[in-house]
């Protein structure tokens, strides 16, 4: 089984860009954090760094992986 890092460093290496759009954090994250949960994250202060280009907001890969991170956990597995 994948360490919880590597996959985190394919997720990186697989998106073409030094960016992500907000609206695309569910494509990134792979449905797992949509771009409304991120927006209300950020609102609260609690979300990744984040940059303003005209009315859009995007995040740097590597600030949006690393807070990724910070909020996951593994899970055992039932045998």
């Amino acid at each position: 089984m994948r360490d919880l890092n590597e996959h985190f460093k394919l997720l990186k290496k697989s998106w073409p860009s030094s960016l992500v759009a907000r609206s695309q954090v569910g494509v990134f994250s792979g449905g797992i954090v949509s771009p409304s949960y991120i927006a209300n994250m950020d609102c609260r202060g609690m979300g990744p760094e984040r940059i303003r280009i005209g009315r859009k907001i995007a995040y740097p890969v590597d600030a949006l992986v690393d807070w990724l991170k910070e909020k996951s956990t593994t899970i055992g597995t039932m045998e």
